[in-house]
């Protein structure tokens, strides 16, 4: 008996797709319209499902990461993920986690060997668990030994399994024997297991080497872990929050009283705030995709129309309504089937556009040098998306039109001669319903792209409080023994800026410790005479030092008292420039000039400093990038560096230098690594890149965003109007007779097009007044990715909206046009 029905079934199944591949082969062209729409759609979709997948869905490339987490420092909603020594040995005492690394927050370029020129590598300093904390296990030799890992500890160090093959050949001797990195030999211990994808990004890893004892409160590091088998995240955050109240009693000084340790999912952490613009973006494509499937229900509403008396024969002859609604459904899903099949070739296409426009700060999609990651064009997760997408894009559209037609009058349709029929509002109204819904998702996507298109020329013509044309920058490590002092980094600069600004076309060379509007080192600070507002210190801002022609190389405006000079050294009195953003928000009405701070207050005696005299007030650099808010500065000289700071910040962060040219800057680029090279053969250099790039990589994710907001919402524009134009030519097709009728009565050409336009005119105010009311609820998911423009800008929804409304009117013009020409005699003799 199963096996009858089950027979019967598949029988069926079978006929249905027979009679449906007929249907659509004997109308090419509805099929190839209805195809391409729902191919345009679905190919959007999964081409940003495939970069959501990557980034978002996919386990990260570590065994069971589903227990990795990272850690931070949470204030309010905001959580930063730098970390001092002091907590990380505080937050250890976690019996959730299984193990626990500190490492860099990013990697340094080390010279390999003693080569002309040198062989440039990436390297990073890691705890001893590290290894564990990634699960990677060496292919040949072992990784950090617990003595290795304590401070002093002997020199070892770690090498990738790529590194090995390209500079050693796979030499299985190679273990035992020392490399040089920057001059200083390191043996190495172990090589890691192919394909281990290192964070951050390195060729050789080095011990760190942290003090259980330190009192170094810099937060320069980060710190992730690996919970125990059995160990939840919630009970790992409600040991960590006990350890970070514990460490605040302890030191009270150290800890903000706004601070709280968070416990994060290490691929939540990896993602970070890349998730809502994804986010944004799927959802855009998802309202493409609903504009499709309304377009392509509009077009099978109005086959069933003609189809209704074949519908009715097949009834009479004793077809149930439900086998009439599966055959429908039946159709509507092989629709969606061949989309998706086309859309599939899109979405694999768009993928690889995507691709090519994607910002290089989109983790998981890109490295630290810019190259793309690559994507697997076949991917379970991706298929079964496309799959599912075909199913319930089918049904979707598919299902109205069945229903009904299965419920036409039998008998009314047996008796027409025509498969005309008058049709006035009233019984297009289901047609008008999809055409609104059009209309509305449409002027939601144009919102959120005029929004993000007003960012973008906000971003263009934001102040950066700096001129970056024609200004070459150039990074160098000074990891290693060679620059352990501050002297000795002070040598090093004078004597390459003189050497760089003897080239011809320089016109000022200067290094800083990082680069303007890419964010860098922030330090506490005390100001001499008054109360601080917070503990022992006022405030938290940026600290940069710099050379003398720093202010030269970029142009920044002097606004008070001076700039320095070469006069100021280390032996000369300690000195501090400020900027105005930092003067108005501590000083106010108050003259700093003169004033005396106190930098790294609280941080411990390798970095707290003794009094520095405010010398200068220099403008307000956007140091933070062009979308974040004025950042307070504190700007000292190269040479009056505390040594503790001098040998963190070269551990950690590469010297960046400035050179303004009086021509193209990459020009010059040659002779100035030339010019770094005459001061030091085995300086590693990196990054060359004019000041203009580095401004453009700061706001590249949100000319990315626009770019495919803008792409998805003319998509959805073009659709919205094709569909109003549809239905109204439809209309004007269904109401032939009556027009005539009207004519003959008298009415003229003018009132039958103003009545055409009367209903289009209808049919966009209410589809923009309902798109205006989701654009007001939706585009606050969009507050983070704007800049210089409110979610709610009264500007863009009143032109956007008039824009979108003479769009459907003139998609209305010309089928109301058509209508003023119907023969009133032919019309009616038709009938």
């Amino acid at each position: 008996m199963a096996a009858n029905f089950v027979s019967s079934t598949m029988a069926n199944v079978f006929a249905d797709l027979r009679y449906a591949l007929r249907q659509m082969w004997k109308n090419p062209m509805f099929t190839a319209i209805a195809v391409a729409a729902l191919a345009l759609g679905i190919g959007a979709n999964i081409a940003i499902f495939t970069v959501v997948n990557a980034v978002m869905l996919s386990p990260l490339p570590y065994p069971q990461p589903n227990l990795m987490v990272k850690l931070g420092r949470k204030f309010g909603q905001d959580i930063g993920y730098s970390i001092s020594i002091p907590k990380y040995f505080a937050w250890r005492r976690n019996q959730a986690f299984d193990s626990m690394a500190l490492y860099d927050f990013g990697s340094l370029g080390m010279n390999l060997g003693v080569s002309q020129p040198p062989d440039q590598i990436k390297s990073t300093h890691v705890s001893a668990e590290y290894f564990k904390v990634f699960g990677i296990a060496p292919a040949l030799g072992r990784t950090f030994s617990s003595d290795e890992d304590l401070p002093k500890g002997p020199p070892a160090a770690v090498i990738t399994y790529s590194l090995w093959q390209s500079r050693f050949g796979g030499d299985r001797g190679l273990v035992g024997h020392t490399i040089q990195l920057n001059g200083a030999s390191y043996p190495v211990v172990g090589v890691l297991a192919k394909g281990f994808q290192a964070d951050p990004e390195a060729d050789v890893f080095i011990p760190i080497q942290a003090d259980p004892n330190s009192i170094n409160q810099g937060h320069y590091l980060n710190v992730a872990a690996r919970l125990r088998p059995g160990a939840t995240l919630a009970s790992a955050q409600a040991q960590a929050s006990a350890a970070g109240e514990q460490f605040r009693k302890e030191f009270p000084k150290n800890m903000d009283k706004a601070e709280s340790v968070s416990v994060v999912p290490m691929r939540d952490a990896v993602v970070g705030e890349v998730r809502v613009a994804l986010l944004v973006l799927l959802g855009a494509v998802a309202m493409v995709l609903l504009i499709a499937c309304a377009n392509v229900a509009n077009l099978l509403l109005v086959r069933a129309s003609v189809r209704q008396r074949e519908l009715a024969i097949r009834a009479a002859v004793g077809a149930s309504r439900g086998r009439l609604i599966r055959q429908l459904l039946t159709e509507s899903v092989l629709l969606a089937g061949l989309g998706a099949v086309l859309g599939f070739a899109l979405g694999s296409w768009g993928v690889r556009a995507l691709l090519s426009v994607v910002p290089g700060n989109i983790p998981r999609l890109t490295q630290e040098d810019g190259v793309h990651a690559a994507i697997p064009l076949f991917d379970w997760n991706v298929v079964l998306f496309a799959v599912g997408v075909a199913l319930l894009t089918g049904i979707i559209f598919g299902t109205l039109p069945a229903f009904r037609a299965a419920r036409a009058n039998v008998a009314s349709h047996l008796k027409e001669s025509s498969g005309r029929s008058g049709t006035g509002m009233k019984q297009n109204r289901i047609r008008s319903i999809l055409v609104v819904s059009e209309v509305a998702f449409a002027l939601v996507l144009l919102i959120g792209a005029g929004l993000l298109i007003r960012t973008f020329f906000g971003l263009q013509n934001a102040n950066s409080g700096l001129e970056t044309h024609n200004v070459l920058t150039v990074q160098t490590s000074l990891a290693g023994g060679n620059y352990s002092s501050t002297a000795k980094v002070d040598s090093l600069v004078k004597q390459a800026v003189q050497r760089i600004e003897a080239i011809p076309g320089v016109e000022a060379a200067a290094s800083s410790i990082v680069l303007p509007v890419e964010a860098g080192v922030d330090l506490p600070f005390a100001i001499a005479g008054r109360q601080p507002a917070q503990g022992n210190v006022e405030g938290d801002e940026q600290w940069r030092s710099i050379s003398p022609h720093y202010f030269s190389a970029f142009k920044i405006p002097l606004l008070r008292g001076r700039v320095f000079a070469d006069s100021d050294t280390s032996n000369s009195s300690h000195v501090v420039i400020i900027n105005e953003a930092m003067a108005k928000r501590y000083w106010k009405d108050q003259d700093p000039l003169g004033q005396t701070i106190f930098i790294a207050k609280s941080m411990g005696p390798p970095f707290e400093e003794g009094a520095r005299q405010i010398v200068g007030v220099v403008g307000t650099v956007r140091e933070s990038g062009l979308k974040n808010a004025d950042t307070g500065v504190m700007y000292i000289p190269q040479s009056q560096v505390q040594e503790g700071l001098t040998t963190l910040a070269n551990s950690v962060i590469p010297l960046s230098w400035e050179i303004r040219t009086a021509t193209n800057p990459m020009s010059l680029r040659i002779p100035v690594e030339q010019a770094l090279r005459a001061t030091d053969s085995q300086l590693p250099i990196s990054r060359e890149r004019t000041m203009d790039a580095v401004i453009s990589a700061t706001v590249a994710r949100q000319n990315f965003n626009m770019l495919l907001l803008s792409i998805f919402a003319a998509i959805a524009l073009i659709l919205a109007a094709i569909g109003i134009y549809g239905l109204m030519a439809y209309t004007v097709e269904q109401r032939s007779q009556e027009f005539g009728i009207r004519m003959a009565l008298g009415a003229s050409g003018a009132q039958i097009r103003r009545m055409m336009l009367t209903l289009g005119a209808k049919l966009a105010v209410i589809g923009v007044a309902v798109g205006l009311a989701l654009a007001y609820a939706l585009t606050r998911l969009l507050a983070s990715l704007l800049f210089g423009v409110k979610s709610a800008d009264p500007l863009v929804f009143s032109g956007v909206g008039s824009v979108l409304a003479a769009i459907a009117l003139l998609a209305t013009f010309i089928p109301a046009t058509r209508a003023t020409a119907v023969d009133p005699a032919i019309a009616l003799r038709s009938e």
